[in-house]
């Protein structure tokens, strides 16, 4: 079952076009990646999804509804989530707060501060500090768990590993892999390619804003993939 499916999505930053004709298809239960070199388009494409940037309706398609023009908020309530790019967590709260905002959709799921508590133990220990006082893991860690508290069917991942040492992002990604078990898709966008490639079971490669490169994450052509990386093919 195709559970997210792009259809010829275009996207512009005022008059800068960021995104060109993308056709992606991702089906329940998968996780798949997003990669491509800087500027290629991967945030632009999962903020995109997320409602932070408009398209046509008919161009991003959730569980068969059409979803183009609606609101973040909408998006959210209909079950999807993305832990943005550098964590964005609110200052002024503490980690608690900053989790139970994740809530304010009240869709039901396995979801709850219980659940994210037993997942990252080291939240429960710090929840009343303020967000930002945690170290970079940590603050990755809230801002998972806080797109975890929408109780998404699909999460959409923004770089993950960004700024942070080898042991955490190991342990960041152990936790991925248990939020995968429970059943939820998921989109990432990650700058370590082999880290994206080992935590997906397909990957589409951008370049430009475009759509370079579609494959199954075994026995695919490494040539190929430089190649679409680097743009070095004809579109």
């Amino acid at each position: 079952m195709i559970l997210l499916r792009t259809q010829n999505l275009s996207a512009f930053y005022g008059d800068f076009q960021a995104l060109f004709g993308i056709n992606v298809d991702v089906e329940q239960g998968e996780t798949v990646a997003i990669i491509g070199a800087n500027g290629a388009g991967k945030t632009t494409f999962l903020r995109t999804v997320a409602g932070a940037l408009r398209s046509a309706p008919d161009a991003v398609v959730f569980d068969a509804e059409p979803i183009g023009g609606k609101t973040p908020h909408e998006i959210v309530r209909l079950g999807i989530a993305m832990v943005p790019e550098g964590r964005r967590l609110f200052p002024s709260l503490s980690v608690e707060e900053n989790l139970l905002i994740g809530a304010h959709s009240e869709r039901r799921g396995p979801w709850s501060l219980k659940r994210v508590y037993e997942l990252f133990p080291r939240l429960r220990e710090l929840r009343h500090l303020p967000a930002t006082s945690l170290s970079g893991g940590q603050q990755q860690m809230a801002a998972i768990g806080r797109a975890l508290m929408s109780n998404p069917r699909l999460l959409l991942c923004d770089e993950l590993s960004l700024g942070l040492a080898p042991i955490v992002i190991r342990d960041i990604y152990q936790c991925l892999g248990a939020i995968i078990a429970e059943g939820t898709t998921v989109v990432l966008v990650e700058q370590d390619i082999n880290r994206a490639l080992d935590a997906s079971m397909r990957f589409y490669c951008f370049q430009e804003g475009h759509l370079a490169l579609a494959a199954p994450t075994k026995n695919f052509d490494r040539a190929e993939l430089t190649a679409a990386y680097f743009g070095m093919q004809r579109r």
